[in-house]
């Protein structure tokens, strides 16, 4: 029901900022929540931030105060704000879709990922 596209990633320094973005295909005005997760090499994948259709954030402990998650409905994309970064924060970031369906149950959709490394 929506594909996502993310884009921003790339090779930085300890203590500098990215800015990832995820385009929608649909409006995500009518995605009930969009959020970040990121997967570093042989570690789980994990919830970085999330925010839904009304607007409410929530983020992980090791990132809250460094990163912000926010939304432009007009051009479908949700951002993902990383300042002060740490090496720590090297990943694969996926852009996350979670869509409640019409009957019951929801789905949730994924984009390809984004690299970002962060070097000492």
């Amino acid at each position: 029901q929506v594909q996502l596209v993310e884009s921003g990633g790339g090779l930085v320094q300890a203590g500098g900022s990215l800015r990832l973005s995820c385009a929608a295909s649909r409006s995500i005005s009518s995605i009930n929540d969009m959020g970040w997760y990121r997967q570093a090499s042989g570690k789980q994948r994990e919830l970085v931030a999330a925010i839904t259709s009304g607007g409410s954030t929530n983020y992980a402990d090791s990132v809250k105060g460094r990163f912000t998650i926010s939304r432009d409905n007009a051009k479908n994309t949700v951002y993902l704000q990383m300042n002060s970064l740490k090496p720590a924060d090297t990943a694969v970031y996926y852009c996350n879709a979670k869509i409640i369906r019409v009957v019951a149950g929801f789905d949730f959709y994924w984009g390809q990922g984004t690299q970002v490394t962060v070097s000492s």
